[in-house]
């Protein structure tokens, strides 16, 4: 066994794992484990919820997305051969920008998906001497050497140590293995020589997996808390929360969809019709720029 002073020269990560610590790192571990299994799961089910409301909402309001586009489109197109005509009959106008894009909420790039969760490394099987735990007459045998009244340098310490022993020896008498390695323990005695320990591989170990799993935690976290803030899955929340209270958000979303296609439609039929010497072309370019810009037409 090596001595007080080898010990203290060795790094902690060479320093044998006591038999306490061990089943601690353990356990600190399999928490960890557990704690990731929970945001990977609430990832998951988030991901799968804002993915399905996705096609969901593809499937009930992207068609009628892209034919406003398109309708929105030959009417802007209609309301420029109008505009041009104008001018040509001397009618200054501000020029008719493209219509900006139907509003919608869309999935964009494919939500992120978590990456593959490394596996850890194997527990090491070799290079892991053991230190089992000394018995409970070893256990007693050093508590007298440490405690013995008759190796007290002064006599306040003397008396002291009497008590020490006194329950030294009561808690060996009881068997009470716990009570005598806490009695060793604040004495001074090194854990290792007390409780047991593994060598450093299994140490080296321990550490490894705990910086796999943090780093991964982190990763989850960061891509959970980017889930949270698209705009698809804040659409996903509010539509799921109102169609509890018996709302149809989406039903409502396509039927106006409808009735501004149908709005649309009139323009154009009204708007391919007008000619450059119709008093009427120039309120409606009027009107629809207004639509368009939120500004009048001069």
């Amino acid at each position: 066994m090596s001595s007080p002073a080898d010990r203290s020269s060795i790094s902690p990560l060479q320093r044998p794992l006591t038999r306490l610590e061990l089943q601690r790192r353990r356990q600190q571990l399999q928490e960890l484990l557990d704690y990731l299994d929970t945001l990977e799961q609430e990832h998951g089910a988030l991901h799968h919820r804002a993915s399905a409301f996705a096609a969901r909402y593809d499937a009930q309001l992207a068609s009628l997305y892209a034919e406003l586009d398109a309708v929105e489109g030959e009417l802007h197109a209609a309301t420029r051969v109008l505009a041009e005509a104008l001018q040509r009959h001397g009618v200054q106008l501000q020029p008719l920008q493209p219509p900006p894009p139907s509003p919608r909420v869309t999935a964009g790039p494919a939500l992120m998906q978590l990456p593959e969760r490394p596996a850890l490394p194997q527990e090491p099987a070799a290079d892991t001497v053991e230190l089992p735990p000394p018995t409970l007459k070893t256990l007693y045998r050093r508590a007298a050497m440490r405690l013995h009244p008759d190796l007290a340098p002064t006599d306040a310490e003397r008396t002291a140590r009497e008590q020490q022993m006194m329950d030294v020896n009561e808690a060996y008498a009881s068997e009470n293995r716990a009570r005598l390695e806490a009695l060793l323990l604040a004495a001074g005695e090194s854990p290792e020589r007390v409780l047991g320990g593994t060598a450093p591989a299994l140490k080296h170990w321990l550490s490894q997996c705990e910086q796999m799993v943090q780093a991964r935690t982190r990763v989850v976290q960061a891509q959970l808390a980017w889930l949270r803030t698209q705009a698809l899955t804040r659409m996903c929340v509010a539509v799921e929360r109102a169609e509890l209270t018996g709302l149809r958000p989406l039903d409502i979303m396509a039927a106006r969809l409808r009735t501004q296609i149908q709005e649309r439609r009139q323009e154009l039929y009204i708007g391919q019709r007008l000619q450059a010497d119709d008093r009427l072309a120039v309120d409606f370019l009027r009107t629809r720029y207004s639509r368009m810009t939120g500004y009048g037409l001069r």
